[in-house]
């Protein structure tokens, strides 16, 4: 039974093992492949947005006034590193799954919580509606009760 609540909360995908069917088993190698690419990708996506944020950062502490940030630039400057942080996240995914062929449930919902958590961060009150901060919320709230369902220890 406790093997069954495992595969219901984290379904695996047996990538690395033949198949018996010869035509399925090049399915999976070849799907094996597009996530070693995607690896490869999202570390080219990592090492860019670092760039971004040293260049972004430069910018803005040369501008007038120097070496002054705005409230505007530090949450423009959370926004970068968070988004450098999120894909960080999906790369972790990425290399979990290619080591266990399971997809880590717990810590897909953990990088989403943090993926809206930047999307609060970086709000512009100005120009978003209420019924938009709203639905954000209930997200923030659904991501919350689905990683403490999938954390706790029955």
């Amino acid at each position: 039974m406790e093997n069954e609540k495992n595969h219901l909360i984290e379904p695996g995908h047996e990538l690395t093992k033949e198949h018996e069917d010869p035509f399925i088993g090049l399915l999976h190698r070849i799907i094996r492949m597009a996530v070693m690419v995607l690896a490869v990708l999202m570390v080219l996506v990592i090492v860019w947005g670092i760039g971004d944020v040293v260049y972004v950062l430069y910018k803005r502490l040369i501008a007038p006034p120097f070496l002054l940030l705005s409230i505007n630039d530090i949450l423009a400057t959370f926004g970068a590193f968070l988004a450098v942080l999120i894909a960080i996240e999906i790369f972790i995914n990425i290399t979990l799954y290619l080591k266990a062929d399971v997809i880590p449930v717990r810590l897909v919902v953990a990088t989403a919580l943090m993926a809206i958590s930047r999307k609060v961060i970086v709000f512009d009150f100005e120009k978003i509606t209420p019924p938009f901060v709203a639905g954000t919320g209930a997200v923030v709230l659904a991501l919350g009760i689905t990683y403490w369902l999938i954390s706790r220890k029955i």
